[in-house]
């Protein structure tokens, strides 16, 4: 999968321009708050998501303009495809291939990418919403249908968590529990399923990638912890009937909490450098590594779960890399097609723009 024209007018600070990147490598420089981070933003929208900078859509669109437009042309199963984005009144709309889609999440799985940046320093540094959120971000990429089971997910916890703030009022309620528990621990049994397996696949890979970027001086662990007693080779209805008694046993502390405990919506993902917690004992340097291996590592197991190769977005990934690093980083690269962003320009490749002001021109 690769890129082979990108247009775009009215996004944030953005001018009308067209590029035409090459298949490989792509190096987007220019001083601070030029446009570089707007456009590594904008191309991550064409997966279906959300900004990575969490904003919201409305904050996407220029200064004094009504809407914003951007459109990628690509190369993906063995033919060429399009998808138009258009923000306007606070809303993302997509055409997919010349045809309007009804929800910007039937975009999802058409074209797929990895995206780091400064901000992803989160997934280590934050709370346990932040490594679930990546994790089920990754997931739906490699398979869409996922994103339908967390929204059925999250329309159950809803209604439980509802139930359990009115039991008190209404005690009769409280025999109703035993149903939502069950819809409740079939669909979070479908979503330990898949992040099991998922965490599994991209340990093996980020575990490689740290060695190498840190010269194996340092090892990484990567796991999937649950909020209830389960392993990863658990079948689905093994792991729905520990959620199912887990529910059942916590029903008080819920009612009395009048929210759900206990639950996928409760998990973490272990990130661990020689043993110990990467959140509290792991250096600047040991943290951005991390992350960086597990971003490269989710590339490379959606290539192997899609056949697709995800194009990879890099934002300011390199500032804090010594030479050797960056140069392990760049060969591990080889294969995909790459977009990265600096305020350099002594990278070398083939394709180089420059982006001052919001306007981007390719380099000669």
């Amino acid at each position: 999968m690769y890129i082979r024209s990108i247009s775009i007018e009215n996004y944030r600070n953005l001018k009308k321009t067209e590029i035409f990147p090459s298949e490989r490598i792509n190096v987007i420089y220019g001083d601070n708050a030029q446009g570089k981070t707007n456009l590594i933003e904008c191309l991550w929208l064409f997966t279906g998501g959300r900004s990575f900078r969490g904003a919201k859509d409305n904050e996407l669109v220029a200064f004094g303009t009504k809407s914003a437009n951007a459109e990628i042309k690509f190369y993906s199963r063995e033919r060429e495809q399009s998808i138009k984005l258009t923000i306007q009144n606070g809303k993302r709309t997509a055409v997919l291939n010349d045809v309007p889609v009804s929800y910007i999440s039937q975009i999802i799985g058409s074209f797929c990418s990895v995206i780091f940046s400064p901000n992803h320093l989160t997934l280590v540094k934050n709370g346990p919403d932040e490594r679930r959120s990546f994790t089920d971000a990754a997931i739906c990429q490699a398979k869409p249908l996922y994103a339908a089971i967390l929204a059925k997910y999250k329309r159950v916890l809803t209604e439980r968590n509802a139930l359990l703030k009115d039991i008190p009022k209404h005690r009769e309620l409280e025999d109703t529990l035993e149903i939502w528990n069950e819809r409740l621990a079939h669909e979070g049994s479908a979503i330990a399923f898949e992040r099991f397996r998922y965490i599994e696949s991209l340990k093996e890979k980020a575990v490689k990638f740290y060695e190498g970027i840190s010269n194996g001086r340092e090892k990484l662990d990567i796991s999937y912890k649950p909020s209830f007693n389960a392993k990863s080779d658990m079948a689905r209805e093994e792991l729905k009937k520990i959620i199912f008694t887990k529910l059942c046993q916590k029903q008080n502390d819920d009612i009395n909490c009048g929210f759900t405990t206990v639950g996928t919506h409760r998990d973490d993902i272990s990130i661990k450098i020689d043993g110990r917690e990467a959140r509290n004992f792991g250096s600047q340097g040991q943290q951005r590594s991390a992350v960086l291996s597990m971003k490269l590592a989710e590339a490379e197991v959606l290539k192997e779960k899609t056949g697709e190769t995800p194009v990879i977005l890099l934002d300011d990934v390199l500032s804090e890399l010594d030479r050797s690093r960056k140069n392990y980083l760049l060969n591990k690269l080889s294969g995909f097609q790459v977009f990265i962003t600096c305020c350099e320009d002594d990278i070398k490749c083939e394709n180089k723009f420059l982006i001052k002001n919001g306007k981007i021109k390719p380099e000669g």
